[in-house]
């Protein structure tokens, strides 16, 4: 009764703030439209051109759909970097999720129309629409709690598994619709699921009149520009020296770079210049050996999470392909859609998340090691494992002509098991590591960085053209495992540079603990 007298916002539901789980749908159905894409994207590319068949797809090369596929899911994450700009410095987080909803709503129905312009149109709206709804919403889960209010990660953690759940579901059903009467009728029930997100959101605004509001006029004068730091970055002869002459490399390379996309290269390496200029000014005006340590570790964070994402992203092209032209995916008489294969990531997540996420809990109250940076190490390894199945697989086609659709599980699974262990950590300990007057520009960053190893992902996948699967998953299995074991063994000198910036959370859930066990004497 006392709950249902509080304002709206204040609200509980099984011990968290109402909004949680309408942000949770919102995302749900957000990543449902996404992964639901996303799981026919390649395959929409590859597929022969027919005529008046819903069957019928662009018909091109596994070369020139991998290398769309890389753009398109790294803009997704770089779009982020202006996408919470908007939000930081003019309209709120809460307005930035809604125009995201609405454009991702678009991008997919235009998607569904049968015709190319539509589909550059569709995937640039969804572009567009991820950039301004996913930082955004992750931000406000975050405003609905007050600081060090314990209930916070287990508030993400049940975000994420909306994340997962969607993508599950999507995999599943876009992928059979697609199977059935055609790729455009799959791309609009992602259309379908995005709409739902939005009007869940709509719904339920009166629980987020608190998290997400227009920044104050105080809020924005604190906030360190990007004018400033490249304002500092021209009074600074050589650091503007390097990133001369990386811009001067970046427009060579851009003009003579082989291949249809030259140009865009071109951009990306300037933008990465500009970054580069960025992250050294971010270095010169930290304040204190600490916050500089400190800022070395966190770039070198950033490395590990390209490094994971370049590998792991092969899932939705490289390996996606691969359970379409070289599995055998028949099953009981009836041949399983390949779409399908990419909901076994989500779904081994829900089934996962929790167990890990205990494991290493418990693991830090025994006193044994389960820092952030041992997390990574470690994911990024047991991530790489999951290839060997890949190279399994390739050598069954090779003998045999297809191969067992249990390789295409176990590899995921694998990586799955990866992903627990890196990507919910990294985040975290990103925020822990940058400079808090910083946070917004290095949050960009980050995302910056996530984007750039879903590109070097694509860039991997086109190379299988001509050295073939074998040798790109044998490759990614022996690349991966050395840089996981190059982390561990630097583990302690990297621990140093952070000067104790985990420490106080170890003394915190021990103290929590003996605190239980008191009380259940």
């Amino acid at each position: 009764m006392a709950n249902t007298l509080r304002p709206a916002h204040q609200r509980e539901l099984f011990g968290h703030p109402v909004g949680l789980y309408v942000l949770f749908f919102t995302e749900m159905w957000e990543r449902f439209s996404y992964y639901g894409m996303r799981a026919l994207l390649t395959l929409y590319m590859t597929a022969q051109t027919l005529e008046n068949d819903p069957q019928s797809g662009l018909g091109w090369t596994s070369t020139e759909a991998l290398a769309l596929y890389g753009w398109y899911t790294m803009l997704v994450y770089v779009m982020g970097i202006p996408g919470g700009f908007i939000a930081d410095r003019i309209i709120g987080q809460k307005k930035a999720v809604t125009i995201g909803a609405i454009l991702l709503t678009c991008g997919h129905g235009v998607l569904a129309i049968d015709a190319v312009w539509a589909y550059y149109t569709g995937l640039g709206l969804v572009i567009l629409g991820v950039g301004m709804l996913k930082p955004n919403i992750s931000t406000m889960v975050g405003g609905l709690y007050k600081p060090n209010d314990i209930r916070r990660d287990k508030g993400f953690s049940i975000f994420y598994v909306g994340i997962n759940l969607g993508s599950f579901i999507a995999s599943l059903s876009v992928g059979l619709v697609a199977a059935v009467y055609g790729w455009h009728s799959g791309f609009g029930l992602a259309g379908i699921g995005m709409l739902m997100g939005l009007l869940v959101y709509l719904y339920g605004q009166r629980f987020l009149t608190h998290v997400g509001n227009e920044p104050t006029v105080e809020e924005k004068s604190s906030d360190i520009s990007l004018s400033t730091l490249f304002g500092q970055l021209l009074k600074s002869p050589l650091q503007l020296g390097i990133v001369v002459v990386l811009l001067a490399l970046s427009l060579y390379a851009g003009f003579t770079f082989e291949g249809p996309d030259h140009w865009g290269y071109g951009a990306l390496f300037i933008v990465l210049s500009l970054i580069t200029g960025m992250m050294m000014m971010i270095y010169k005006n930290l304040n204190g050996q600490v916050e500089k340590d400190r800022y070395v570790v966190l770039l070198l964070s950033l490395l590990m999470v390209m490094v994971f994402w370049g590998c792991f992203e092969q899932m939705g092209g490289l390996m996606n392909l691969y359970a379409q032209e070289k599995t055998n995916r028949m099953f009981l008489g009836w041949e399983v859609p390949a779409a399908w294969f990419q909901g076994a990531n989500a779904g081994f997540i829900i089934l996962l998340a929790v167990a890990i996420a205990n494991f290493w809990a418990r693991r830090k109250l025994k006193g044994k090691e389960a820092s952030s940076l041992f997390k990574m190490g470690v994911g990024i390894i047991i991530m790489g494992i999951g290839f060997v199945y890949m190279v399994f697989a390739s050598l069954q086609y090779e003998s045999e002509g297809s191969s067992a659709m249990y390789w295409l599980v176990l590899a995921y699974l694998f990586h799955t098991i990866g992903e627990l262990c890196l990507s919910p950590v990294s985040l975290s300990f990103f925020t822990k590591l940058a400079p808090a007057r910083y946070m917004a520009l290095m949050m960009g960053v980050y995302w910056a960085a996530t984007g750039l190893g879903n590109k070097v992902a694509g860039i991997i996948g086109e190379s299988s053209v001509k050295a073939g699967e074998l040798k790109v998953f044998g490759g990614l299995f022996v690349f991966a495992v050395l840089f996981g074991v190059l982390v561990l063994l630097l583990l302690k000198p990297l621990k140093r540079l952070t000067h104790g910036a985990e420490d106080q959370e170890t003394v915190l859930a021990r103290e929590a603990t003996e605190e239980v066990e008191m009380a259940d004497r």
